[in-house]
């Protein structure tokens, strides 16, 4: 059974933090941006794979294979090049709508590398 409806692309990330949150099923949020974006602030939980290195041609990270993907960036915009990208790989996986900005403007948590109070960079 899919995690995502047929058809669908994009979610929020109130859909998003849901699907990852899924206790029979969880998605993998997969955090696409650079290394110093990541260290300044990411999602608990999420699993790091730079956009840069899967457009060269780099695997997923083991927790993030043969898992349903919801990608996310800074905006949405390259979380919806990877998602893309991804899913030509075989993957399913859809992107979030407004990136990290969103997530946490609707107060979801970021933390830094060291797991304090990130930002958004």
């Amino acid at each position: 059974m899919s995690l995502f409806r047929r058809g669908e692309d994009r979610v929020t990330v109130d859909q998003a933090r849901r699907r990852v949150q899924d206790a029979e099923a969880p998605a993998v949020l997969l955090d696409v941006r650079e290394q110093d974006e990541w260290n300044a602030g990411h999602a608990p939980g999420a699993v790091h794979a730079p956009l840069s290195r899967l457009t060269a041609g780099a695997m997923l990270p083991d927790a993030a294979r043969e898992r349903p993907l919801v990608v996310i960036c800074r905006s949405g915009n390259r979380s919806r090049q990877a998602a893309g990208l991804l899913a030509g790989r075989g993957a399913e996986a859809v992107d979030v709508k407004g990136g990290m900005k969103a997530w946490a403007a609707a107060g979801h948590p970021v933390v830094d590398g060291r797991g304090n109070h990130g930002s958004i960079a």
